[in-house]
């Protein structure tokens, strides 16, 4: 089963992808994909850990290259933005031109492994800035691997002020 979870910053995804994780056993791998880089993405990372205290996770950090990981539980990804920025732009990543591609291939690989795994992503570009070519670039690939995952997955949530909205069950199909 996979089952992808969207919404904006804030809007208690996070949560709700750690509770529905949980509905498949007590013993659930967290697959943590940001780089403690900075304060601010260590505050994040603090925080993350401070709500998943006592669930029960097994952690596993993993910034690129999920793929070669052997996840053999139940699992959740947190967080696809997260793993597309480091693929793109770090030194250990595919970069830029294979991102989207590896990134999609490293999916469908944990995803047959681990047979339950969810995924926390982030709506981008709706706030109608225009930045730089290479987060112009990075917008793109993530809207791409958001409609190519929604399409795969058996279940799509959108999470909006902490309500969660079932956006696709099992079996609908997607116009992409």
């Amino acid at each position: 089963m996979l089952i992808l979870v969207t919404g904006a910053s804030g809007s208690g995804k996070s949560g709700f992808a750690e509770n529905t994780a949980m509905r498949f056993g007590t013993r659930v791998t967290y697959i943590a994909a940001m780089k403690p880089e900075g304060a601010e993405a260590q505050k994040r990372i603090d925080r993350h850990r401070v709500m998943r205290r006592g669930k029960g996770f097994h952690t596993v950090e993993r910034y690129t290259d999920i793929k070669s990981l052997d996840v053999r539980t139940p699992a959740i990804l947190e967080c696809l933005p997260n793993l597309l920025a480091n693929e793109m732009f770090s030194p250990e990543g595919c970069g830029a031109d294979n991102a989207e591609d590896e990134t999609a291939e490293g999916i469908r690989t944990l995803a047959a492994k681990c047979e339950k795994l969810v995924i926390v992503t982030d709506e981008v570009g709706s706030d109608g800035i225009t930045y730089g070519a290479a987060t112009e670039k990075y917008k793109k690939i993530l809207g791409s691997l958001n409609r190519r995952i929604a399409h795969a997955a058996d279940e799509v949530y959108e999470v909006v002020c902490g309500i969660p909205m079932k956006i696709k069950q099992e079996g609908q199909p997607c116009a992409y």
